[in-house]
């Protein structure tokens, strides 16, 4: 036996960076990229904890001038983490298998406004990735010499690309990493709070003399309209605070079972910490009398002026240690958009809004194509604004409360007209919530469109128009092959002749390995894989007495969901193929099926084909091909040809393969 071939230096590299290939069939490979709940708020909660370094900041430089209203905005933002928490917790319950605004909006309002959803997320996740890689820069390089700040974008670009490397390699793989710099800054925040607020407790009731007072003096400066408008636009500002808060509902595929128990322990643990921390560090602003620093973030200035009083050396420390661990958790936020982006196109791509290669995974069981738009895209907003926070956080806010209205609207509407035990309270909160993020996006919209929001609102109209045209384009095609699905009706229901395949029903060929094969591939019994399978017997007559029907079980993000869905898959595939190897053998021919569980079309074609050439040495492989009247780069971005991959794959192993050309005209 001669032995294995050394793999090439490209598949040494790819095997040191991403991982050995993993098994979707085995068990374990299941649980062991599930997520428990301290995983999962690491991963997902992450986004919405890493906020509280930029979103309070924000809102607090609005009120610059009256810092003490500060209070009232940070007392209205942990509040509304909590009332949209507890909505996102009922929706958990309601989409244990995954409940992202997509979801949500095309299950309860509708195909449409799911779209616009998805569209608005994907957005949004892109968004998250950007500012989280962005603020995590900012963060570091406050606490560098001023002349290093012309390397901060080139290091974000850097940390951007080691992220997609690390989600290239799987879920679990992205966040371990990370949890011990998480938990520190967990640690490391919660104390500077503690500490700060514990040393001002006797102060409390000055500050709320001096909260009353400052509110006073500004409503005789500005009139009620006007310290109105000032708590409005603070509160607006700060938005940013709660963008993270449907990555939990969005993930839940990726959660360890039971999923429900681990998404809604997750929530618990990421909507207590986000609102201790907004609320805290607000308190603290005040309290300390921060004030902007340039080249610093508010955050910053607080843990300096808080160890002011420390020997250098541990103040010092302690500044580098808290900021540090602040960046990190930022970039852990980035892996919110990493892991929920690609989902939510896969979801989309499933449904014919983007195009279907987005619903294949890599051999790490990644949605790979996903992971790499949303990185590259980053990456150019990161490059186009400059790894400007501020203005990052105005592009940011719009597109996520798009797809909060539409998800709660859908969950008010169900309440509503489902009625189920403790409705009333769940259609309160989905009500409240609605209001909340209704009110903060019209607000956000307004204060925001002239300042670059309408750049976020533009991309948004664009990619709606981009998923319109795509799905014009598959409902068009679906259109055209149904046509020959009326060989399907034909093949299914005849007991004797049809067209092209002979005359009436015959005994079956015994299995003679010597005798011409051709082995068929099909995705399904339809009218495309009837359609080759009767151009084969038209072209070459009686040439071929053995027909091997080959099909790849695809895992992709529709099945990768757990072992129950592997199994329904394989017995999916399995009654397809014996539809074929029953009705070929009814017309005389010999006839089997053979599959294999993978997630790469060519790669599973290429791993079951030596072992067809072995039974059946006389094989010729075939498989048909949709050829449209004109060729464009639309017909090229939504079909990916896997047939021409094949075919260069079966040709290196000195394969026979021909392709059967099957003209299709688009109907409008």
């Amino acid at each position: 036996m001669s032995p294995a071939p050394r793999p090439s230096l490209f598949a040494r590299l790819k095997v040191w960076t991403l991982g050995h290939s993993l098994d979707p069939t085995s068990p374990q490979t299941f649980h062991n990229l599930s997520l428990i709940a301290f995983f999962a708020w690491v991963g997902l909660g992450a986004d919405g904890l890493s906020s509280s370094s930029y979103g309070p900041e924000e809102a607090f430089r609005i009120l610059i001038q009256h810092p003490h209203l500060g209070l009232l905005v940070a007392l209205g933002s942990a509040l509304t983490v909590l009332v949209i928490s507890a909505s996102y917790t009922h929706l958990i319950e309601l989409f244990p298998a995954g409940g992202g605004g997509y979801l949500v909006a095309s299950k309860l309002l509708g195909p449409k406004w799911g779209m616009v959803s998805g569209c608005a997320l994907l957005i949004d996740y892109v968004l998250t990735i950007t500012i989280s890689v962005a603020s995590g820069a900012a963060a570091i390089f406050s606490f560098l010499p001023a002349e290093w700040l012309p390397y901060k974008i080139p290091f974000a670009m850097a940390a951007l690309c080691g992220l997609i490397i690390l989600n290239l390699r799987g879920v679990k793989e992205s966040v371990v990493p990370l949890v011990p710099v998480f938990l520190v800054f967990v640690a490391t925040h919660v104390f500077a709070i503690l500490y700060g607020m514990a040393g001002h407790l006797w102060e409390f009731p000055t500050l709320m003399r001096e909260t009353a007072v400052e509110t006073s003096r500004t409503y005789d400066q500005l009139g009620l309209m006007g310290v109105l408008l000032l708590l409005l636009r603070s509160y607006s500002m700060g938005a940013g605070t709660y963008t993270g808060i449907e990555a939990v509902s969005n993930g839940m595929p990726i959660l360890r079972e039971p999923r429900v128990q681990t998404g809604k322990r997750t929530m618990l643990y990421m909507a207590s910490s986000l609102a201790f921390m907004v609320l805290g560090l607000m308190v603290c602003y005040v309290f300390f009398d921060v004030h902007p620093q340039d080249g610093k973030t508010l955050n910053a200035v607080f843990f300096e002026t808080l160890t002011s009083g420390w020997s250098p050396g541990v103040s010092k420390t302690f500044v580098w240690i808290t900021l540090f661990t602040e960046a990190a958790i930022l970039f852990v936020a980035a892996q919110a958009g990493f892991l929920g982006g690609p989902r939510v196109l896969a979801n989309m791509a499933l449904d014919q809004w983007f195009p279907t290669r987005f619903t294949l995974l890599s051999d790490r069981l990644v949605s790979q194509n996903g992971v790499l738009l949303m990185g590259v895209l980053a990456g150019v907003v990161l490059l186009l604004t400059g790894a400007s926070v501020h203005y990052l956080v105005i592009l940011y806010s719009i597109t996520v409360f798009i797809t909060f209205v539409l998800s709660q609207a859908g969950l008010v509407r169900h309440w509503w007209s489902a009625r189920t035990p403790h409705w009333k309270r769940r259609f309160l909160t989905s009500l409240t919530a609605l209001a909340l993020c209704s009110f903060i996006l019209v607000v956000v919209t307004i204060m925001k469109f002239f300042e670059g929001g309408w750049i976020t609102l533009l991309a948004l109209l664009i990619l709606v128009g981009l998923s319109l045209m795509a799905k014009r384009h598959y409902e068009s095609v679906a259109r055209t092959l149904k046509k020959m699905d009326s060989l399907v009706q034909a093949a299914q229901s005849s007991q004797g002749a049809i067209s092209g395949i002979g005359g009436a029903p015959v005994e079956e060929c015994k299995y003679d390995p010597k005798a011409k094969t051709a082995v068929v591939l099909v995705s399904g019994f339809d009218g495309l894989g009837l359609h080759t399978l009767f151009s084969i017997i038209r072209l070459f007559g009686g040439v071929y007495r053995n027909f091997v029907f080959l099909e790849v079980a695809l895992i992709d993000a529709g099945t990768f969901k757990g072992e129950e869905e592997v199994e329904h898959l394989k017995k999916h595939v399995g009654a397809e193929l014996a539809k074929y190897t029953e009705f070929t053998k009814r017309h005389g021919y010999y006839a089997e099926g053979m599959t294999i569980l993978s997630h790469d079309p060519v790669e599973g074609s290429a791993r079951l084909a030596p072992e067809i050439m072995e039974r059946f040495p006389q094989s010729v492989f075939f498989m048909g091909q949709l050829v449209f009247p004109e060729e464009s780069w639309v017909s090229r971005l939504f079909h990916n040809n896997t047939v021409f991959a094949v075919q260069r794959r079966l040709y290196h192993l000195g394969i026979p393969f021909l392709i059967l050309p099957i003209r299709v005209k688009l109907r409008d």
